[in-house]
Protein backbone atom coordinates (compact mmCIF):
# COMPACT_ATOMS: atom_id res chain seq x y z
CA UNK A 1 0.00 0.00 0.00
CA UNK A 2 2.84 2.79 0.92
CA UNK A 3 4.16 1.59 -2.26
CA UNK A 4 1.42 2.20 -4.59
CA UNK A 5 1.42 5.62 -2.35
CA UNK A 6 4.98 6.38 -3.31
CA UNK A 7 3.72 5.64 -7.43
CA UNK A 8 0.67 7.72 -7.17
CA UNK A 9 2.40 10.75 -5.60
CA UNK A 10 5.16 11.03 -8.06
CA UNK A 11 2.82 10.28 -10.75
CA UNK A 12 0.88 13.39 -9.23
CA UNK A 13 3.96 15.42 -9.06
CA UNK A 14 5.15 14.67 -12.66
CA UNK A 15 1.15 16.01 -13.97
CA UNK A 16 1.45 19.29 -12.03
CA UNK A 17 5.06 19.98 -12.26
CA UNK A 18 4.50 20.08 -16.20
CA UNK A 19 1.21 21.07 -16.33
CA UNK A 20 2.21 24.34 -15.08
CA UNK A 21 5.25 24.83 -16.74
CA UNK A 22 3.44 24.48 -20.31
CA UNK A 23 1.07 26.99 -19.62
CA UNK A 24 3.91 28.89 -18.57
CA UNK A 25 5.79 28.28 -21.40
CA UNK A 26 2.71 28.37 -24.25
CA UNK A 27 0.51 30.98 -22.84
CA UNK A 28 3.00 33.06 -20.35
CA UNK A 29 5.65 33.36 -22.00
CA UNK A 30 5.30 33.59 -25.67
CA UNK A 31 2.01 35.85 -24.23
CA UNK A 32 4.40 37.88 -22.40
CA UNK A 33 6.92 38.42 -25.24
CA UNK A 34 4.24 38.52 -28.54
CA UNK A 35 1.60 40.21 -26.58
CA UNK A 36 2.98 42.18 -24.12
CA UNK A 37 6.35 43.38 -25.72
CA UNK A 38 5.56 43.28 -28.98
CA UNK A 39 8.00 40.98 -29.75
CA UNK A 40 9.36 40.34 -33.56
CA UNK A 41 9.75 37.42 -35.01
CA UNK A 42 13.92 38.12 -34.75
CA UNK A 43 13.62 38.85 -30.69
CA UNK A 44 11.16 35.36 -30.12
CA UNK A 45 14.03 33.35 -32.38
CA UNK A 46 16.53 34.82 -29.62
CA UNK A 47 14.28 34.02 -26.52
CA UNK A 48 14.04 30.30 -28.37
CA UNK A 49 17.26 29.75 -29.05
CA UNK A 50 18.42 30.30 -25.35
CA UNK A 51 15.59 29.08 -23.91
CA UNK A 52 16.31 25.16 -26.17
CA UNK A 53 20.61 25.68 -25.32
CA UNK A 54 19.93 25.72 -21.54
CA UNK A 55 17.63 23.73 -21.45
CA UNK A 56 19.45 21.06 -23.42
CA UNK A 57 22.35 21.97 -20.93
CA UNK A 58 20.41 21.20 -17.65
CA UNK A 59 18.61 18.23 -19.16
CA UNK A 60 22.28 16.88 -19.43
CA UNK A 61 23.63 18.50 -15.72
CA UNK A 62 20.00 16.85 -14.54
CA UNK A 63 20.93 13.56 -15.72
CA UNK A 64 24.53 13.21 -14.03
CA UNK A 65 22.64 14.64 -10.97
CA UNK A 66 20.00 11.94 -10.58
CA UNK A 67 22.09 9.71 -10.97
CA UNK A 68 24.70 10.60 -8.31
CA UNK A 69 21.72 12.05 -5.87
CA UNK A 70 18.80 10.19 -7.19
CA UNK A 71 15.70 11.64 -8.64
CA UNK A 72 13.77 13.06 -5.49
CA UNK A 73 17.02 15.11 -4.14
CA UNK A 74 17.24 16.43 -7.29
CA UNK A 75 13.29 17.09 -8.10
CA UNK A 76 12.75 18.81 -4.60
CA UNK A 77 16.12 20.52 -5.26
CA UNK A 78 15.15 21.91 -8.95
CA UNK A 79 11.44 22.79 -7.89
CA UNK A 80 12.80 25.12 -4.88
CA UNK A 81 15.29 27.38 -7.20
CA UNK A 82 11.93 26.82 -10.01
CA UNK A 83 9.66 28.63 -7.58
CA UNK A 84 11.67 32.15 -7.31
CA UNK A 85 12.66 31.56 -11.75
CA UNK A 86 8.96 31.42 -12.54
CA UNK A 87 7.67 34.10 -10.16
CA UNK A 88 10.44 36.70 -11.65
CA UNK A 89 9.48 36.50 -14.97
CA UNK A 90 6.37 37.81 -14.15
CA UNK A 91 8.13 40.94 -13.01
CA UNK A 92 10.05 41.09 -16.15
CA UNK A 93 9.23 44.65 -17.93
CA UNK A 94 10.78 44.23 -21.18
CA UNK A 95 12.26 41.71 -23.67
CA UNK A 96 15.81 41.89 -22.68
CA UNK A 97 14.64 40.72 -18.91
CA UNK A 98 12.25 38.72 -20.06
CA UNK A 99 14.78 36.68 -22.05
CA UNK A 100 17.52 36.99 -19.12
CA UNK A 101 14.55 35.50 -16.76
CA UNK A 102 13.46 32.86 -19.05
CA UNK A 103 17.10 31.41 -19.47
CA UNK A 104 17.25 30.45 -15.60
CA UNK A 105 13.58 29.40 -15.85
CA UNK A 106 14.82 26.92 -18.57
CA UNK A 107 18.06 26.16 -16.92
CA UNK A 108 16.84 24.67 -13.69
CA UNK A 109 13.21 23.65 -15.09
CA UNK A 110 15.49 20.92 -17.10
CA UNK A 111 16.43 19.26 -14.54
CA UNK A 112 12.64 19.06 -13.07
CA UNK A 113 11.60 17.51 -15.99
CA UNK A 114 14.64 14.81 -16.43
CA UNK A 115 13.80 13.99 -12.76
CA UNK A 116 10.50 13.80 -13.20
CA UNK A 117 10.90 11.30 -16.11
CA UNK A 118 13.78 9.21 -14.35
CA UNK A 119 11.75 7.68 -11.07
CA UNK A 120 10.42 4.34 -12.63
CA UNK A 121 13.60 2.22 -12.16
CA UNK A 122 13.70 3.46 -8.36
CA UNK A 123 9.84 2.75 -7.75
CA UNK A 124 9.83 -0.73 -9.57
CA UNK A 125 10.28 -4.08 -8.37
CA UNK A 126 10.90 -5.77 -11.50
CA UNK A 127 10.59 -5.12 -15.18
CA UNK A 128 7.02 -5.54 -15.60
CA UNK A 129 6.56 -3.14 -13.25
CA UNK A 130 9.35 -1.03 -14.59
CA UNK A 131 7.28 -0.98 -18.20
CA UNK A 132 4.01 -0.23 -15.76
CA UNK A 133 5.36 2.62 -13.91
CA UNK A 134 7.04 4.19 -16.52
CA UNK A 135 4.11 4.21 -18.96
CA UNK A 136 1.60 5.98 -15.78
CA UNK A 137 4.71 8.77 -15.70
CA UNK A 138 5.11 9.23 -19.34
CA UNK A 139 1.03 9.41 -19.41
CA UNK A 140 0.82 12.26 -16.78
CA UNK A 141 3.41 14.16 -18.99
CA UNK A 142 1.16 13.47 -21.69
CA UNK A 143 -1.91 14.73 -20.28
CA UNK A 144 -0.06 17.73 -18.79
CA UNK A 145 0.81 18.30 -22.15
CA UNK A 146 -2.34 18.86 -23.17
CA UNK A 147 -3.87 20.05 -20.36
CA UNK A 148 -1.43 23.03 -19.40
CA UNK A 149 -1.98 25.47 -21.83
CA UNK A 150 -5.68 25.34 -22.08
CA UNK A 151 -5.05 25.90 -17.98
CA UNK A 152 -3.20 29.18 -18.83
CA UNK A 153 -5.46 30.38 -21.31
CA UNK A 154 -7.95 29.89 -18.33
CA UNK A 155 -6.06 31.81 -16.27
CA UNK A 156 -5.25 34.51 -18.81
CA UNK A 157 -9.23 34.50 -19.35
CA UNK A 158 -10.25 35.17 -15.53
CA UNK A 159 -6.84 37.23 -14.23
CA UNK A 160 -3.82 38.41 -16.96
CA UNK A 161 -1.02 36.67 -18.22
CA UNK A 162 1.61 37.27 -15.13
CA UNK A 163 -0.75 34.99 -13.18
CA UNK A 164 0.18 32.35 -14.77
CA UNK A 165 3.84 32.28 -13.32
CA UNK A 166 2.33 32.15 -9.82
CA UNK A 167 0.71 29.35 -10.49
CA UNK A 168 3.36 27.81 -11.88
CA UNK A 169 5.29 28.05 -8.87
CA UNK A 170 2.63 27.19 -7.05
CA UNK A 171 2.30 23.78 -8.47
CA UNK A 172 5.77 23.38 -8.51
CA UNK A 173 6.24 23.94 -4.42
CA UNK A 174 3.11 20.93 -4.24
CA UNK A 175 4.74 18.87 -6.78
CA UNK A 176 8.19 18.72 -4.16
CA UNK A 177 5.69 18.03 -1.19
CA UNK A 178 4.42 15.21 -2.56
CA UNK A 179 7.78 13.48 -4.03
CA UNK A 180 9.20 14.50 -0.24
CA UNK A 181 8.01 11.46 1.82
CA UNK A 182 8.44 8.61 -1.32
CA UNK A 183 10.76 6.27 -0.59
CA UNK A 184 13.09 4.79 -3.00
CA UNK A 185 15.36 1.96 -3.55
CA UNK A 186 18.40 2.89 -5.51
CA UNK A 187 19.29 0.94 -8.28
CA UNK A 188 23.27 -0.93 -8.56
CA UNK A 189 24.74 1.59 -11.41
CA UNK A 190 26.50 -0.66 -14.08
CA UNK A 191 30.37 -0.14 -14.34
CA UNK A 192 32.42 -0.34 -17.72
CA UNK A 193 31.13 2.09 -19.84
CA UNK A 194 33.31 3.97 -21.67
CA UNK A 195 33.10 7.71 -22.26
CA UNK A 196 29.89 9.74 -23.00
CA UNK A 197 31.81 11.59 -25.82
CA UNK A 198 33.14 8.88 -27.59
CA UNK A 199 29.61 6.75 -27.03
CA UNK A 200 28.19 9.79 -29.10
CA UNK A 201 30.35 8.98 -31.94
CA UNK A 202 29.95 5.49 -31.96
CA UNK A 203 26.14 6.42 -32.47
CA UNK A 204 27.12 9.01 -35.09
CA UNK A 205 29.11 6.43 -37.13
CA UNK A 206 26.44 3.74 -36.60
CA UNK A 207 23.59 5.59 -37.97
CA UNK A 208 25.51 6.43 -40.94
CA UNK A 209 26.85 3.70 -41.78
CA UNK A 210 24.06 1.65 -41.84
CA UNK A 211 21.78 2.76 -45.01
CA UNK A 212 18.10 2.07 -43.34
CA UNK A 213 19.10 3.75 -40.18
CA UNK A 214 20.82 7.19 -41.88
CA UNK A 215 17.42 7.34 -43.90
CA UNK A 216 14.97 7.38 -40.69
CA UNK A 217 16.92 10.19 -39.06
CA UNK A 218 17.37 12.31 -41.87
CA UNK A 219 13.18 11.93 -42.60
CA UNK A 220 13.13 13.00 -38.81
CA UNK A 221 15.37 15.81 -39.49
CA UNK A 222 13.07 17.37 -42.15
CA UNK A 223 10.30 17.22 -39.53
CA UNK A 224 12.22 18.96 -36.82
CA UNK A 225 13.44 21.51 -39.07
CA UNK A 226 9.90 22.30 -39.97
CA UNK A 227 9.13 22.57 -36.54
CA UNK A 228 12.34 24.95 -35.72
CA UNK A 229 10.30 27.68 -37.44
CA UNK A 230 7.06 27.15 -35.32
CA UNK A 231 9.14 28.52 -32.49
CA UNK A 232 9.69 31.78 -33.52
CA UNK A 233 6.76 32.52 -35.80
CA UNK A 234 3.74 30.58 -33.80
CA UNK A 235 3.45 33.25 -31.23
CA UNK A 236 3.48 35.80 -33.99
CA UNK A 237 0.77 33.61 -36.56
CA UNK A 238 -1.67 33.96 -33.99
CA UNK A 239 -1.12 37.84 -33.01
CA UNK A 240 -0.79 38.97 -36.22
CA UNK A 241 -2.61 36.71 -38.53
CA UNK A 242 -5.43 35.52 -36.87
CA UNK A 243 -5.51 38.63 -35.01
CA UNK A 244 -6.41 37.03 -31.36
CA UNK A 245 -5.66 37.25 -27.90
CA UNK A 246 -3.14 35.05 -25.84
CA UNK A 247 -5.97 32.43 -24.76
CA UNK A 248 -5.82 30.96 -28.41
CA UNK A 249 -2.44 29.69 -28.03
CA UNK A 250 -3.57 27.79 -24.90
CA UNK A 251 -6.59 26.17 -26.31
CA UNK A 252 -4.73 25.26 -29.87
CA UNK A 253 -1.86 24.13 -28.01
CA UNK A 254 -4.22 21.85 -25.88
CA UNK A 255 -6.14 20.32 -29.28
CA UNK A 256 -2.78 19.64 -30.86
CA UNK A 257 -1.87 18.13 -27.75
CA UNK A 258 -5.33 15.78 -28.00
CA UNK A 259 -4.53 14.97 -31.52
CA UNK A 260 -1.84 13.45 -30.56
CA UNK A 261 -2.26 11.06 -28.26
CA UNK A 262 -5.30 10.20 -30.32
CA UNK A 263 -2.49 9.10 -33.25
CA UNK A 264 -0.23 7.46 -30.64
CA UNK A 265 -3.35 5.54 -30.16
CA UNK A 266 -4.50 4.74 -33.66
CA UNK A 267 -1.07 3.45 -34.43
CA UNK A 268 -1.64 0.51 -32.24
CA UNK A 269 -4.76 -0.48 -34.97
CA UNK A 270 -2.95 0.63 -38.05
CA UNK A 271 -1.69 -2.68 -40.61
CA UNK A 272 1.40 -3.55 -39.70
CA UNK A 273 2.90 -2.37 -43.12
CA UNK A 274 3.19 0.87 -41.83
CA UNK A 275 6.23 0.16 -40.16
CA UNK A 276 8.13 0.67 -43.10
CA UNK A 277 10.62 3.26 -44.50
CA UNK A 278 7.75 4.12 -46.90
CA UNK A 279 5.24 4.39 -44.13
CA UNK A 280 7.42 6.86 -42.64
CA UNK A 281 7.31 8.65 -45.48
CA UNK A 282 4.07 8.77 -46.18
CA UNK A 283 4.28 10.26 -42.27
CA UNK A 284 6.50 13.11 -43.15
CA UNK A 285 4.67 14.01 -46.17
CA UNK A 286 1.33 13.91 -44.10
CA UNK A 287 3.50 16.05 -41.51
CA UNK A 288 4.12 18.61 -43.80
CA UNK A 289 0.54 18.92 -45.22
CA UNK A 290 -0.73 18.94 -41.76
CA UNK A 291 0.81 21.99 -40.89
CA UNK A 292 -0.29 24.00 -44.26
CA UNK A 293 -3.81 22.59 -42.97
CA UNK A 294 -2.68 24.39 -39.55
CA UNK A 295 -1.60 27.96 -40.82
CA UNK A 296 -3.42 28.17 -44.13
CA UNK A 297 -6.36 29.99 -42.96
CA UNK A 298 -7.21 33.09 -40.96
CA UNK A 299 -10.23 31.41 -39.78
CA UNK A 300 -9.83 30.04 -35.99
CA UNK A 301 -12.03 26.74 -36.28
CA UNK A 302 -10.14 25.64 -39.09
CA UNK A 303 -7.11 25.84 -37.49
CA UNK A 304 -8.84 23.96 -34.67
CA UNK A 305 -9.26 21.21 -36.77
CA UNK A 306 -5.92 21.68 -38.39
CA UNK A 307 -4.60 21.11 -35.31
CA UNK A 308 -5.91 18.46 -34.29
CA UNK A 309 -5.59 16.54 -37.61
CA UNK A 310 -1.59 17.49 -37.69
CA UNK A 311 -1.42 16.84 -33.87
CA UNK A 312 -2.47 13.13 -35.03
CA UNK A 313 -0.28 13.05 -37.72
CA UNK A 314 2.68 13.28 -35.42
CA UNK A 315 1.21 11.24 -32.82
CA UNK A 316 1.65 8.25 -35.40
CA UNK A 317 5.12 9.61 -36.68
CA UNK A 318 6.90 10.06 -34.07
CA UNK A 319 6.23 6.50 -32.32
CA UNK A 320 6.87 4.74 -35.77
CA UNK A 321 10.40 6.00 -36.08
CA UNK A 322 11.53 5.00 -32.63
CA UNK A 323 9.74 1.86 -34.14
CA UNK A 324 12.15 1.34 -36.93
CA UNK A 325 15.31 2.69 -35.44
CA UNK A 326 14.79 0.19 -32.31
CA UNK A 327 14.44 -2.46 -34.78
CA UNK A 328 17.46 -2.36 -36.84
CA UNK A 329 19.16 -0.59 -34.38
CA UNK A 330 22.55 -2.97 -34.17
CA UNK A 331 22.88 -5.37 -30.59
CA UNK A 332 23.55 -3.21 -28.22
CA UNK A 333 23.24 -0.01 -29.73
CA UNK A 334 19.52 1.04 -29.81
CA UNK A 335 20.93 3.79 -26.18
CA UNK A 336 23.36 5.68 -28.94
CA UNK A 337 21.26 5.61 -31.81
CA UNK A 338 18.63 6.87 -30.21
CA UNK A 339 20.62 9.60 -28.43
CA UNK A 340 22.01 10.46 -32.57
CA UNK A 341 18.17 10.87 -33.56
CA UNK A 342 17.76 13.26 -30.62
CA UNK A 343 20.73 15.39 -31.72
CA UNK A 344 19.44 15.75 -34.90
CA UNK A 345 16.08 16.72 -33.46
CA UNK A 346 17.28 19.01 -30.93
CA UNK A 347 19.64 20.56 -33.69
CA UNK A 348 16.70 20.42 -36.47
CA UNK A 349 14.19 22.42 -34.04
CA UNK A 350 17.31 25.25 -33.72
CA UNK A 351 18.81 25.56 -36.99
CA UNK A 352 15.66 27.20 -38.36
CA UNK A 353 15.63 30.00 -35.77
CA UNK A 354 18.58 31.28 -37.43
CA UNK A 355 16.91 32.27 -40.99
CA UNK A 356 12.64 32.03 -40.39
CA UNK A 357 12.60 35.93 -38.84
CA UNK A 358 14.38 36.96 -41.73
CA UNK A 359 12.11 35.01 -44.17
CA UNK A 360 9.10 36.18 -42.15
CA UNK A 361 10.44 39.88 -42.92
CA UNK A 362 10.31 38.97 -46.83
CA UNK A 363 7.18 36.85 -47.23
CA UNK A 364 5.41 37.26 -43.98
CA UNK A 365 4.59 34.94 -41.09
CA UNK A 366 1.82 32.57 -42.71
CA UNK A 367 3.71 32.39 -46.18
CA UNK A 368 6.74 31.36 -44.29
CA UNK A 369 5.48 29.05 -42.36
CA UNK A 370 3.33 27.47 -45.51
CA UNK A 371 6.35 27.47 -47.30
CA UNK A 372 8.10 25.38 -44.92
CA UNK A 373 5.09 22.30 -44.81
CA UNK A 374 5.40 22.39 -48.56
CA UNK A 375 9.12 21.86 -48.61
CA UNK A 376 8.80 19.19 -46.06
CA UNK A 377 5.84 17.43 -47.96
CA UNK A 378 8.23 17.71 -51.31
CA UNK A 379 11.61 16.70 -49.71
CA UNK A 380 9.34 13.22 -48.50
CA UNK A 381 7.67 12.76 -51.65
CA UNK A 382 11.25 12.78 -53.28
CA UNK A 383 12.88 10.17 -51.06
CA UNK A 384 10.03 7.44 -51.35
CA UNK A 385 12.15 5.75 -54.13
CA UNK A 386 14.82 5.21 -51.64
CA UNK A 387 12.34 4.30 -49.13
CA UNK A 388 11.29 1.71 -51.08
CA UNK A 389 14.87 0.37 -51.70
CA UNK A 390 15.41 0.67 -48.06
CA UNK A 391 12.22 -1.78 -47.73
CA UNK A 392 12.93 -4.20 -50.13
CA UNK A 393 16.51 -5.03 -48.23
CA UNK A 394 14.64 -5.17 -45.26
CA UNK A 395 12.78 -8.05 -47.09
CA UNK A 396 15.51 -9.52 -47.92
CA UNK A 397 16.33 -10.21 -43.73
CA UNK A 398 14.86 -12.60 -41.60
CA UNK A 399 12.46 -10.90 -40.57
CA UNK A 400 12.58 -8.89 -37.16
CA UNK A 401 9.76 -8.74 -34.41
CA UNK A 402 9.40 -5.61 -32.96
CA UNK A 403 6.75 -3.98 -30.67
CA UNK A 404 5.35 -0.75 -31.80
CA UNK A 405 6.86 2.17 -29.67
CA UNK A 406 4.84 4.02 -27.20
CA UNK A 407 4.22 7.55 -27.41
CA UNK A 408 6.75 9.84 -25.25
CA UNK A 409 6.74 13.05 -23.92
CA UNK A 410 10.12 13.75 -25.34
CA UNK A 411 8.00 13.01 -28.63
CA UNK A 412 6.03 16.49 -27.78
CA UNK A 413 7.44 19.05 -30.09
CA UNK A 414 8.49 22.71 -29.28
CA UNK A 415 7.91 22.74 -25.49
CA UNK A 416 11.32 22.84 -23.59
CA UNK A 417 9.48 20.80 -20.89
CA UNK A 418 10.37 17.14 -21.81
Amino acid sequence: MARKRDIARVVAARYLSRAGSEAAFFVGVWGKAAFDFNATASQIAVLMFVLSVVSIAGSVVGGVLVDRYGPRNVLIGAEVLFVPASLAIAFSHDLTSLTALVAFWGLVGAPVMTAGASFAPFLAGDDGDLRKINSWIESAGSAAFVTGPALGSLIVHYANVDWVFFIDALTSLIAAALVARTVLHHPKREEGHGSALGEVREGIRAVYRVRSLRFYVLAGSVVWLGFGAFSALEPLFYRDVLKTGVEAIGYMNSIFGAGILAGALLLQRLPKRIVSARGLCLMVVLTGLGSIAYVGTDNIRVVAIGSIVWGMVIGILEPLLRTLLHRDSPEGMVGRITGTAQVHRQAGELVPLAFAPALAALFGVQVTLIGGGVLVAIVAALAFSEANKIDRESASRPPVEVELATLLTSDEPISPNR
